[in-house]
Parts: structure tokens; C-alpha cells; sequence
């Protein structure tokens, strides 16, 4: 995990701790962090659709999977997107909110 917010970082190493579950915690910026090459990569109200999609390209393996909680302007973000990217998307409803979607997306490619 990535989150350079020193006390969210401290959270999420509790979070680790507390619950057993392995995973490392880098306190940084995204954009200072060397490629992860990660399989899966996550990010909440972090940016527009766009440039997550540039941060992913930067860090997911090359079959990874990005996995993106939208809002009600889900479908602009997409179309957006579209222009400058390629890529499969799958879009779920949230659980949380009705005019919400969570974006899965693969095949993540420049346009």
C-alpha cells in the first residue's frame, strides 16, 4: 500500500498489524514510488479516471487488474478516458451508493 499521509499510513500498519494480514505500507507520494508492478491497484478519491489510469499504467503488472470507485460521473470519466486510453471495464454497482460504480479495469493501454 501507498499513502503518503503519515497518519493514514500509521493506520494501515495497525490495520496489518492487528489483523495478521501481510502487506508492506510505504509512506510516500505514488509518483515517488518505484513501478510496483503490482497485480491489483486500488485508489479512492484520488483523481479523475484519467489520470488514475496513468498511475496504474505505471505500477500494475502487465496482466494486473485496477480496481476504481467512482461516482455518479462514472460514464464521463469513461468516455474521457476513452480518448487517450484502451482498455476492458467492467462497471459494478456499489453497495454503498446507488449513483456510484466501482470500475474494474484491464488491458490497460495508451491510446
Amino acid at each position: 500500500m501507498v499513502e503518503s499521509d503519515a497518519r493514514k499510513a500509521s493506520f494501515l500498519k495497525e490495520a496489518l498489524r492487528q489483523t495478521g494480514t501481510p502487506g508492506d505500507v510505504l509512506r510516500a507520494r505514488i509518483e515517488e514510488v518505484p513501478a510496483l508492478g503490482a497485480d491489483v491497484v486500488s485508489a479512492r478519491a484520488l483523481a479523475p479516471l484519467v489520470g488514475l489510469l496513468a498511475m496504474a499504467e505505471r505500477h500494475l503488472a502487465q496482466n494486473g487488474t485496477a480496481l476504481f470507485p467512482k461516482g455518479r460521473n462514472a460514464d464521463a470519466e469513461i468516455a474521457e478516458a476513452l480518448e487517450r486510453w484502451t482498455f476492458a471495464c467492467e462497471k459494478m454497482p456499489s453497495d454503498t451508493d446507488p449513483s456510484a460504480a466501482i470500475l474494474r479495469i484491464g488491458e490497460l493501454k495508451r491510446a
